[in-house]
């Protein structure tokens, strides 16, 4: 299995924090409050622009998450548990909650549509700094490296992060959100949806990465944080054994799985299960590797399983200038 250095870190320290939280939203709210930010704020080329939570992560919202936990009927009227089909949004309506709990969200979603014109940008949240209003680009990314087919070239460049469909890098993500996004409240139109001037534009980006195999040491100059939330990709063949698996649906990809060990798959029924969705789609497949722990199945490691032919569509991808 493609592996870095302390793979299975991040997943162990968060099943040994947060070992009593058992509703998988109130698991997902913990991850985005708790994991690192996927890009580093003291990288230069962010120019400080990264945001961070009003809190400490984690340790401060310790008491409010378990006590959510064991009555987590309002994050669940919040989110309306309806079948979202984007991550994103999901993401989004976690954050959301978290920031009106403490008391520092202005709004959600506002978007910006001169009279009589095409809408121009929405900001994702305007947040309470004290006296001053931020504007805050939320994104929640899961990106593979794919080593580019042609010798010499660097293999850390953040055009050679992609996403599991293939429409998106990390490169073309940050170009988006700090050359466009950001710019917003500048536009003469947002003057009329502000209640006050932004004081500052600022990032916030969660996610998780995922390596090939063979050791692909992260470039400073590429700006991640490094002790970002990581995981392996490769072909179903390349997999290591584990005590059982499990298939991650989409809106599952952000914390660490927990399931009870009778919901989880051994070799055979992964193997089956990857089949059946691979001959109807040829997206790869997040998959975590669990260990069995007093009735329950833990994750240990993740990583996406790709279909063959996905590397080389990617390699293409990566080796040609998106427009």
């Amino acid at each position: 299995m493609p592996e870095k250095t302390d793979a299975a870190s991040f997943q162990e320290r968060f099943h040994q924090r947060w070992a009593q939280l058992t509703d998988p939203h109130v698991r997902a709210l913990a991850w985005l409050i708790d994991a690192p930010g996927l890009l580093d704020p003291q990288a230069a080329q962010w120019h400080g622009r990264i945001a961070r939570l009003p809190e400490a992560a984690g340790d401060q919202a310790r008491e409010w998450l378990h006590a959510l936990d064991r009555e987590p009927r309002p994050l669940h009227a919040h989110l309306a548990l309806r079948p979202y089909s984007r991550l994103g949004r999901y993401a989004e309506k976690l954050m959301a909650f978290y920031l009106r709990h403490l008391g520092v969200l202005a709004a959600h979603n506002v978007q910006v549509c001169p009279a009589g014109q095409q809408t121009v940008g929405e900001f994702d949240f305007l947040v309470w700094r004290g006296g001053e209003l931020l504007h805050w680009e939320f994104a929640t990314k899961f990106y593979l490296l794919q080593a580019p087919a042609r010798r010499g070239v660097r293999q850390d460049e953040a055009n050679y992060f992609v996403g599991p469909n293939l429409a998106d890098s990390l490169g073309a993500k940050m170009e988006k959100i700090f050359d466009r996004q950001l710019a917003l409240s500048a536009h003469p139109a947002a003057r009329t949806v502000l209640p006050q001037p932004v004081a500052a534009a600022e990032a916030l980006v969660k996610g998780w990465l995922f390596y090939p195999a063979g050791d692909y040491p992260l470039s400073p100059a590429l700006g991640v944080c490094a002790a970002h939330c990581h995981g392996f990709w490769c072909g179903i063949g390349e997999l290591a054994e584990a005590q059982r698996y499990a298939v991650l649906p989409r809106l599952a990809w952000l914390a660490p799985a927990r399931l009870p060990a009778g919901a989880a798959l051994d070799r055979a029924g992964l193997e089956q299960s990857l089949a059946a969705l691979f001959d109807n789609d040829r997206m790869p497949v997040l998959v975590a590797l669990l260990r069995l722990q007093d009735g329950q199945a833990l994750e240990t490691a993740r990583g996406f399983i790709v279909p063959e032919g996905w590397s080389e569509r990617a390699s293409e991808r990566v080796e040609t200038p998106q427009h």
